[in-house]
């Protein structure tokens, strides 16, 4: 059990590093792609995509589940130890899939946080400039302000009848 998740934690990490690595170029991609296809088919050269990087779900299994394939089988051709179990194969590939998954949410993260981060600061310098002038506005209209208010306190508030006495015109009350 402990080799199986020190295994699933090191797939995660190298998910995280091939994912990073073909963000950067995806040179091998680009490579096997101009091997398989024809020209017309091959791939453009502003396209980013790679084995995993902006892949689907299923591509990505296929492709990573055939990497580890290949290295199973180098050794098991190098030792002939029976150490590459089902349960590890299933550990590294799934592990190396989320790895993929976390390294892209990060990723995607950082580069929506940069965008808004432009906008965020112009908003602030907005609400900046705002609040000054609202304090210049209060600062320089103190004295009208004060003299307004003085002058609606000083008014006599008409005397209206109370709600017992506006029901008993009504006819609700006796």
């Amino acid at each position: 059990m402990t080799l199986e998740l020190i295994t699933f934690i090191a797939a995660i990490l190298l998910g995280a590093v091939i994912y990073w690595r073909e963000s950067q170029t995806n040179a091998v991609y680009r490579f096997f792609n101009k091997l398989m296809n024809s020209k017309e088919l091959q791939m453009k050269a502003d396209n980013k995509k790679g084995f995993v990087y902006q892949q689907n779900l299923l591509l990505r299994l296929v492709y990573i589940t055939s990497l580890f394939l290949v290295v199973v089988l180098i050794t098991r051709f190098l030792i002939p130890i029976d150490m590459a179990t089902i349960s590890l194969f299933a550990s590294m590939i799934f592990g190396t899939l989320i790895g993929t998954y976390c390294a892209g949410f990060i990723f995607k993260s950082s580069v929506i946080i940069e965008e808004s981060s432009d906008s965020l600061e112009g908003k602030l310098k907005d609400v900046i400039e705002k609040s000054k002038d609202f304090v210049e506005d209060l600062t320089t209209k103190e004295p009208e302000v004060i003299e307004r208010a003085q002058k609606e306190i000083e008014k006599p508030k008409k005397q209206e009848k109370s709600a017992r006495d506006r029901l008993k015109d009504k006819g609700f009350l006796k």
